[in-house]
């Protein structure tokens, strides 16, 4: 490869005098004519900053990106390896992105290294839970009522507004229709059996992940990252057994209750469409809404209102136990198990109703 014109400096370079070495770097640039080998000469330089590294760095990886290679001389050992080592660098990062295939083959991994630590996180629950029905007292069970005091009593409000709205906003759509067919009481069957086996605990468990969930995420990450779960570990407490168990029991005591509430204002919600725009009694919107409503109905929002409490718990641990990255792997999991679990209630919602309707429930 033929040598390009080389670049040799002299004297001192500091901030003060980054001018001056700026003014050389550029006649230097205009000298080049093709690409080839670019000599540095450090033999008479008596002392270089930080800034004026910073400078001459830049000017080389800019060569280096055109096509020439560097090769320095002169100078001081120490000197050369750090400019070497920050030209390195820069080649390193000027890397081509990955093929597609690569992505690929990347992201795949990493779903396997997910599903991996999520089996790994679910085993270790199962042992835990099979460890504390054998020795009841190594339970945390302190930490319980807190939890589903926080999780249930604090939501009681947001529940009850956001499901008589649901309630008030399914009768409303069906108002006009039935009106068409005569037919104004069975808005009463429409919204029953909707929230009380679909929308009541739903919408209830959308709350919890949304609300609880996102907590149990952040605090286990905040956990997770300034090392208090190991130092947990350290002193002899399961992890498993005083975190996970007490967040996943508390939401699993409260989703049923706040159920009940929501199937209860997501019927009066109704019953407020039925008297205002369906011109019903009270007394008949009622006694249509029992007819229409069976005690399974009403059971079976409850077994899955249970079912979603464990799905975000469970997630929401996951999420915070595998955080890393100081604040924004916080962030990012917290965000992370809200999603996911909102993903999760739609599939397990989903499997219910299959299996349900498969045996006629």
């Amino acid at each position: 490869m033929t040598p390009n014109a080389p670049l040799k400096l002299d004297g001192a370079f500091s901030i003060d005098e980054v001018g001056k070495l700026v003014r050389a770097l550029d006649d230097h640039r205009k000298a080049l004519p093709s690409k080839g080998e670019v000599v540095v000469d450090l033999e008479g330089v008596e002392s270089l900053d930080g800034a004026s590294v910073a400078v001459l760095t830049k000017h080389l990886r800019d060569l280096e990106r055109k096509g020439h290679t560097i090769r320095i001389e002169g100078g001081d050992d120490r000197l050369r390896g750090e400019i070497t080592a920050d030209v390195g660098r820069a080649a390193t990062a000027g890397e081509p992105t990955p093929g597609f295939f690569s992505q690929i083959g990347t992201s795949t991994l990493a779903v396997y290294g997910a599903t991996k630590d999520i089996f790994s996180f679910v085993g270790e629950v199962v042992l835990s839970v099979i460890g504390v029905a054998k020795e009841p007292k190594t339970g945390n069970y302190r930490d319980v009522f807190r939890i589903a005091e926080r999780a249930g009593a604090d939501a009681v409000p947001i529940v009850l507004f956001i499901n008589f709205l649901v309630g008030f906003v399914m009768g409303f759509q069906g108002a006009k229709q039935l009106k068409m067919f005569g037919a104004n009481i069975f808005v009463a069957d429409l919204v029953g059996l909707s929230v009380t086996r679909e929308l009541g605990p739903l919408m209830t468990a959308i709350i919890l992940a949304g609300r609880s969930g996102s907590a149990f995420a952040a605090e286990l990450s905040t956990m997770k990252v300034s090392e208090e779960i190991d130092a947990l570990r350290t002193m002899g407490f399961g992890p498993m057994r005083y975190l996970v168990f007490p967040r996943a029991l508390g939401l699993m005591l409260v989703a049923p209750i706040l159920t009940i509430f929501a199937d209860f204002v997501g019927i009066m919600g109704g019953l407020v469409v039925g008297v205002t725009s369906l011109d019903l009694g009270v007394r008949g919107y009622i006694v249509e809404t029992q007819k229409a409503v069976t005690a399974w109905d009403f059971n079976s929002g409850l077994v899955k209102s249970v079912a979603f409490a464990l799905v975000i718990a469970l997630i929401s641990c996951q999420q915070g136990f595998s955080a890393e990255g100081g604040a924004e792997g916080v962030g990012r999991k917290t965000t992370s198990s809200v999603v996911t679990s909102l993903f999760a209630l739609v599939i397990v919602d989903t499997l219910f109703t299959i299996f349900f309707r498969a045996f006629d429930l």
